[in-house]
């Protein structure tokens, strides 16, 4: 479903599409971090992967889930594919391998968000059932269960920095070098249901959009406090959209926002600037991400369900992705204003 008012052409950004497109919404994507494959997660039960190269895409196999798949994670040496979803189960798949996926994590309600802690060899999931669980992938059962205040909503490592976003606007930051206590709990500086987090490269703080159309950049250490700011995005008039991705450049360590206005932009948070403006897509962009070296950027276009399953009607919403190669000076960050400062 097209929003009223957005540009006609699903990709007014120069981007190429990846084919074959899903069979319906993307729910993730993910790259690989040593190489140009990606991973994409739909609500068509699918697991897809394809190898990108100079300006195509290359389809190079699939898994299904019984029910949608919501999450997905590359395990740090490329090698597999972890997805989780609504079947309450997460499935590692040895991609380079081919080898058939293993089923290796299980909660009591949909596995929402992944993330593979390299440093510690471990897979963390957060789910609607209101835990965090560790998985050492040679296991059965978990090798640890952290309860949370509420649904996970989202979750961010940039170890020892584990950021994860609930229900009822709680964050909740873990130090992964002693993951059985929570470091620190704050309440999200947006007013509004969180819908994504990202880490600081730096590890000293995270980004949180919400579902108002705004982020917020909060840095941990109590004396860096003033640094602190809110700001609004993927907004247009009196019209408000969803915040629903957020990924730091690797290089640089600007940062792209992606939202239900089916716009993406480029941001330098320390001079406070938006970098570039995109031209806004088709449909929502419920999900984004950089390669390993961040000269790709990925995007999907289609439904993000921010208005409910019964306006979605796969047979006639589109689902596309996107590649987009950003320009140096759309993601290298600019001086501070008025300080010459290089």
């Amino acid at each position: 479903m097209a929003l009223s008012g957005l540009n006609a052409n699903p990709n007014p950004n120069k981007s190429y599409e990846v084919l074959p497109s899903p069979g319906d919404s993307v729910s993730s994507l993910s790259f690989s971090p040593v190489g140009n494959y990606l991973v994409a997660t739909s609500w068509d039960n699918q697991v897809r992967c394809w190898e990108i190269q100079a300006g195509s895409s290359q389809p190079k196999a699939s898994i299904s889930h019984d029910q949608p798949v919501l999450c997905s994670t590359w395990k740090g040496d490329g090698t597999a594919v972890f997805s989780g979803g609504c079947d309450k189960m997460v499935k590692m798949w040895p991609l380079m391998s081919g080898a058939q996926a293993t089923t290796v994590a299980a909660h009591d309600a949909p596995v929402k968000e992944l993330a593979w802690i390299q440093p510690m060899n471990l897979l963390v999931t957060g789910s609607w059932d209101k835990t965090l669980k560790y998985w050492d992938t040679r296991q059965a059962q978990p090798v640890h269960t952290q309860q949370l205040p509420e649904r996970c909503y989202a979750l961010t490592v940039q170890y020892p920095l584990m950021v994860v976003g609930t229900a009822d606007r709680n964050l909740i930051v873990y130090n992964l070098q002693n993951p059985q206590a929570e470091f620190k709990r704050i309440q999200s500086p947006v007013k509004y249901q969180t819908r994504c987090v990202a880490a600081f490269p730096d590890q000293q703080g995270f980004l949180v959009g919400s579902i108002e159309g705004r982020v917020g950049v909060h840095h941990l250490d109590d004396s860096q406090q003033s640094k602190n700011f809110t700001f609004k995005c993927h907004r247009e008039g009196s019209e408000i959209y969803s915040v629903n991705s957020l990924n730091f450049h690797p290089v640089h360590h600007t940062f792209a926002t992606a939202g239900s206005d089916g716009a993406f932009n480029f941001w330098d948070k320390d001079s406070k600037q938006r970098l570039k403006a995109m031209a806004r897509c088709s449909s929502p962009i419920p999900c984004s991400t950089f390669n390993h070296d961040g000269s790709i950027f990925a995007y999907a276009v289609c439904y993000d369900w921010s208005k409910g399953a019964e306006n979605h009607n796969p047979a006639t919403a589109k689902t596309y992705i996107y590649l987009h190669s950003p320009q140096e000076s759309e993601v290298k960050g600019k001086p501070r204003l008025g300080t010459g400062r290089k």
